[in-house]
């Protein structure tokens, strides 16, 4: 049986699924080229990251699918009830990439609160020349600890992004449509852990008592963080997008930075991906990074893997 890996799949991933007799392709095929190509070249299993949309007329040109994996945790790109529907397995790997997105949220989190975003471009351009300056104007930063983190959506990421807050000494609130509480366990290099348990509460609530504020939500319709939110909170409020683009209003966004709502933003994620804004990506109070919040080395090879796992589970038992 044939695996396209069209966005790519580590090579852990490649050598179990290879043991198990799989022949494993991960030529780039292009968008406008795949349809024919699945077809064309008999492809039993489909595996796509974010860049590859699986939509409906891929899933009805391409008898011999019999699987869509996700490296990753949403699927928007895929019609899964389609694909479903027509009898076909759609995986992803939800736990995967959790801890990597985490990580990345309070390394937009710890530059943000000590003006590293716009440090790491002015430094470049005028730090030889005013030094001084730069260091007179960088010098008024926060610590973490102590303060208040709203998390929206408190799903595996969302959890591990608790883990880390709590461990460096920051009360968290979280809000979640599903959860009431939730038990996030700490744990240590030594084996030992707390557990401690998390209240949740509605967005309109959370907002207005957060120092800082993270989104890990699947995509939206309409925006979760919009003008009128934007209102309810602290002054000084900083805001995190590493879920989907599009669950912040990016125009809102640039408003409240400009006018000195919100301190900083960190965005991961983008509205119009994957071209995003000039302004958003021109504004100094912005902290950048191309939605890389599961692109780590572990967090690969935990997807690889797990991808592996569940397709064998599916064709070779």
């Amino acid at each position: 049986m044939k695996v396209l890996a069209n966005d790519g799949i580590s090579q852990s991933g490649i050598d179990v699924l290879e043991k198990a007799g799989f022949e494993v392709i991960t030529t780039k095929v292009a968008q406008e080229q795949l349809k024919n190509y699945l077809k064309e070249n008999e492809i039993d299993v489909l595996l796509v990251r974010s860049a590859t949309k699986v939509r409906k007329d891929i899933i009805d040109a391409c008898p011999d699918l019999k699987v869509i994996g996700r490296g990753g945790v949403g699927m928007d790109n895929i019609d899964v009830e389609y694909a479903r529907s027509k009898g076909l397995h759609v995986i992803n790997t939800p736990a995967a990439s959790s801890s990597s997105v985490a990580e990345l949220v309070f390394a937009h989190l710890f530059g943000g609160v000590r003006y590293l975003y716009a440090a790491n471009r002015e430094m470049p351009l005028e730090g030889d020349s005013r030094f001084k300056d730069l260091k007179k104007s960088y010098s008024g930063g926060r610590e973490l600890r102590g303060k208040t983190l709203g998390i929206i959506g408190f799903g595996r990421i969302g959890r591990e992004v608790a883990k880390i807050a709590l461990g460096i000494g920051m009360k968290v609130i979280a809000s979640d449509r599903t959860e009431g509480e939730a038990t996030i366990t700490l744990e240590f290099y030594n084996h030992q852990e707390i557990k401690i348990p998390i209240k949740t509460e509605p967005v309109d609530q959370l907002i207005k008592h957060s120092d800082f504020i993270t989104l890990h939500v699947p995509a939206q319709k309409e925006p979760v963080i919009g003008k009128e939110e934007i209102k309810k909170m602290k002054d000084g409020v900083g805001i995190i997008n590493a879920a989907r683009g599009g669950v912040i209003d990016e125009v809102a966004l640039i408003e409240a930075l400009e006018s000195g709502k919100v301190s900083f933003a960190a965005l991961d994620t983008f509205q119009h991906e994957p071209s995003p804004a000039i302004k958003v990506l021109m504004n100094n109070r912005v902290s950048l990074s191309p939605h890389i919040g599961a692109a780590t080395n572990e967090a690969q090879d935990r997807i690889g893997l797990e991808l592996a796992d569940q397709i064998i589970n599916i064709l070779k038992k």
